[in-house]
């Protein structure tokens, strides 16, 4: 096959790839990328044939730079659903993609479904809004700087309420039509106390290698024949958010702490890193032998359900994690209201609006231009719309679960 019939293909492959996006096809791509990168491998099947074909057997100099032409010209959603495509055309071109693809902190783009547990880009923030349906208790993460025609195909996390006895969970997922915690969409879950003034942030996968098991409930052993092999992941315990009380009643809006267990405060220090997660853990049993490695034991489960496993909390040993705290605002005497500098990302007053930035103490080598960075930012600009904006060191996933925290019911904070 001469050169310029591959190019040719290879422009016909393109257009009707573009042609799928036009009809909407990006939820799609979506559904292919969560498949790809949670299955786990397995025997070569009928499927992988697609390995012997002439794409696979491009030289791999031609194929580089084909690829990295398509990942250079397509800047934006829904259009990075070209780059996706390229990866799952065989498994040569998975490879080269993903060298090419870089991470959120250093493009600013998010392309694979990893990146929503990726840190965001240091400089400019990533500009998202949500999308409330009180009808069904749903809540719809986009991407983009405000709602659009055909949104469904720029969705990044979507989470459903859901109301307990004693608490109330917000289940996170990548798809809007799948709660389940068995299903490989699921990517976490906020969980409240009571009274709603304090929240618990749960990663369907651990952030970083250290991890220890929860030692405040009682637990049993179980082993793997009794784990059922599609259940994607256990939960991780990533971060707090806390309400401060209101019991006077005093004028203000809400103020709030969040710590990320998950990050360091270094991270925000001159070179420090937060941590990067690379790929989803692939199936339930290598996050059993990665606890088995860690505490040399059996894994444990809690004693309510045999078949589910324990809630490790994330450990950053010696490191102290990042806290973040919520700007506070200034009275404006000609509007009586509180107002914060939103740069026009939020047009309406509202009680859950906020700007976090980080909480440090002077020992720490941050400096003041860092401590006044907004870290994350949230705000109402419709009736069921809101912005949220966020940057480094928080991921997509875990700025959505903060901004969930501001949609329950909090009586005794306001």
């Amino acid at each position: 096959m001469s050169l310029k019939s591959i190019m040719r293909e290879f422009k016909e492959m393109k257009e009707g790839i573009g042609n799928i996006s036009k009809r909407g096809g990006e939820s799609k791509f979506w559904r292919s990328r969560i498949r790809s990168h949670v299955a786990p491998d397995r025997a070569p099947s009928k499927f992988e044939s697609v390995d012997q074909s002439p794409w696979a057997n491009l030289p791999p100099e031609l194929l580089l730079d084909i690829i990295q032409r398509v990942e250079e010209s397509e800047t934006a959603w829904p259009a990075r659903a070209v780059v996706v495509s390229c990866a799952a055309v065989c498994r040569s071109w998975r490879e080269i993609t993903k060298e090419i693809v870089k991470t959120p902190e250093q493009c600013g783009r998010l392309t694979f479904p990893i990146s929503l547990k990726q840190p965001g880009p240091r400089q400019s923030p990533i500009q998202c809004y949500i999308r409330r349906d009180s009808a069904t208790s749903t809540y719809l993460l986009f991407y983009g700087l405000m709602p659009s025609e055909g949104e469904s195909d720029k969705l990044l996390l979507a989470a459903r309420k859901v109301r307990r006895a004693t608490c109330t969970d917000f289940i996170i997922s990548m798809v809007a039509d799948d709660f389940s915690r068995a299903s490989y969409a699921y990517v976490g879950k906020l969980r409240s106390n009571f009274f709603g003034t304090k929240f618990t942030i749960y990663d369907s996968q651990p952030p970083c290698d250290s991890i220890i098991p929860s030692t405040t409930q009682s637990s049993r052993r179980f082993y793997l024949k009794q784990v059922s092999q599609k259940l994607s992941s256990s939960n991780y315990n990533i971060g707090t958010c806390a309400y401060e009380l209101n019991v006077l009643r005093t004028r203000g809006p809400r103020r709030m702490h969040c710590v990320l267990h998950s990050i360091p405060v270094s991270a925000i220090e001159e070179g420090g890193t937060a941590p990067t997660p690379l790929a989803f853990s692939r199936s339930f049993e290598e996050q059993l032998s990665s606890l088995t490695s860690l505490k040399g034991k059996e894994p444990v489960t809690n004693t309510s359900s045999p078949f589910l496993p324990a809630t490790p909390i994330v450990s950053l040993g010696s490191g102290e994690p990042l806290t973040l705290k919520n700007k506070a605002p200034r009275w404006h005497e000609q509007l009586q209201c509180w107002c914060l500098n939103f740069k026009g990302r939020v047009t309406v007053a509202s009680v859950k609006n906020f700007q976090l930035v980080a909480a440090v103490d002077p020992s720490h080598n941050v400096s003041p231009e860092e401590q006044e960075r907004v870290i994350l930012q949230f705000g109402k600009i419709g009736k069921d719309i809101f912005t949220m904006d966020y940057r480094y060191p928080l991921s997509a996933f875990q700025a959505f679960a903060i901004c969930l925290s501001s949609f329950d019911t909090k009586p005794a904070c306001e």
